[in-house]
C-alpha cells in the first residue's frame, strides 16, 4: 500500500521536502534550491499550484496516471489526492509550488471568487501548458510573494499576499481561456457532436433506468475529461453550459414522447426523472407551459 502524505497545513509539505517555512498560511517552494527533496503522494487539505520545469513521469490523480511536460502548471484543491509515490530516494527536480490555506480566504473577495476558478478540479492531463512568457509572469508573482513572506510580518502582509495570489489566479484563468479556445479549435472541434451522440446513446442503451438522468459528470467520464474541464470546453465552444445542453436535449426528447401519445407520468419515467413533478417544473420553465397544457394544444 502506497504511503500518503496528509498535507493538513502548507508547512506539512514544506517540512517533508526540506523547504523553508515562511508562514503558517502560505508556502512558496522553489524546487531548484532544495538539496533533499523527495517525491510524495499527497492528500491535500489546502490549495496548491505546481509548476514543473522538467518532464515528470507517472504522476497520479485519483486512480489515473499521467506524464507532464515542461512548463506545465497543475492546480489542486482541498480533498484531492495527487503526486508521485515516495521511493525513498532523494531527487533533484526543477520548478515552483505555491500552497495556501483555506483560512487565508475567510471573509475575503478572493474567497468569494474561488468557485470561479474551476481549473482547481481539472485532472493532471488537463494541466495548463504555459508559454515561456506566461511562465515568467507566474514565477515573477511567486518571487514577489516569497519576498513578502521573508519580511517581518505586519498588518499588511496577508492582504498583500492575498492580492498577489488573486492576481496569479486571474492570470491562470486567462491562460486557460486561451488553451481551451485553442483546444476547441483543434482536437475538440467535434466535441459537441460527440456530446450529443453520447446523450442519444444513453437512452438507446436505456441507462436512465439504472442511473436516472444523464449528468455532466457521466458525459465527461465517457469523453475522458474531468467534469469542470469538459464543462469549460462546452462553454467556450457554445457560450452555454453543459448542464443547459443536457436539459435542452431532455426537453426536446420530452416533446417527442408526449406527441407520441404518452402521459406526463410515462414521459417522466421514460426520461429517468424520479418524480413527475420535477419533470413538470423543468418542462414549464423551458417551454412556458406544463406538459399537460402542451398535450392539449
Amino acid at each position: 500500500m502506497e504511503k500518503i502524505l496528509r498535507v493538513r497545513s502548507v508547512n506539512d509539505y514544506a517540512r517533508y521536502i526540506g523547504a523553508p517555512v515562511l508562514h503558517p498560511l502560505v508556502s512558496v517552494v522553489h524546487y531548484d534550491e532544495l538539496e533533499h527533496c523527495r517525491h510524495s503522494l499527497n492528500n491535500y487539505d489546502v490549495y496548491a499550484l505546481f509548476i514543473g520545469d522538467e518532464e515528470l513521469e507517472d504522476l497520479s490523480y485519483g486512480q489515473l496516471q499521467y506524464d507532464l511536460h515542461r512548463h506545465a502548471l497543475m492546480c489542486v484543491a482541498p480533498g484531492q489526492i495527487g503526486g508521485k509515490a515516495d521511493t525513498g530516494e532523494e531527487i533533484q527536480t526543477k520548478g515552483w509550488a505555491l500552497l495556501f490555506d483555506t483560512e487565508l480566504l475567510r471573509g475575503t473577495e478572493l474567497g468569494r471568487r474561488m468557485p470561479d476558478y474551476t481549473y482547481f478540479t481539472y485532472s493532471v492531463s488537463e494541466a495548463l501548458l504555459m508559454t515561456d512568457e506566461q511562465r515568467l509572469s507566474i514565477v515573477n508573482l511567486l518571487e514577489q510573494i516569497r519576498q513578502e513572506l521573508f519580511k517581518e510580518e505586519d498588518a499588511h502582509t496577508l492582504r498583500i499576499v492575498s492580492s498577489q495570489i488573486a492576481h496569479m489566479l486571474e492570470l491562470i484563468a486567462r491562460y486557460y481561456a486561451v488553451q481551451l479556445s485553442t483546444s476547441v479549435r483543434s482536437t475538440n472541434s467535434d466535441l459537441l457532436s460527440r456530446f450529443e451522440n453520447l446523450l442519444h446513446d444513453y437512452y438507446v442503451d436505456s441507462l436512465q433506468h439504472q442511473h436516472g438522468l444523464p449528468t455532466v459528470k457521466y458525459c465527461a467520464q465517457q469523453l475522458f475529461l474531468s467534469p469542470n474541464y469538459f464543462g469549460d470546453l462546452i462553454l467556450t465552444l457554445t457560450g452555454d453550459t453543459a448542464t443547459s445542453h443536457i436539459r435542452r436535449f431532455l426537453m426536446q426528447r420530452a416533446q417527442q414522447i408526449l406527441l407520441s401519445g404518452a402521459t406526463v407520468s410515462e414521459t417522466a419515467e421514460s426520461l429517468g426523472f424520479e418524480y413527475p413533478q420535477h419533470f413538470t417544473r423543468l418542462f414549464k420553465k423551458h417551454f412556458g407551459v406544463t406538459p399537460s397544457e402542451f398535450i392539449l394544444r
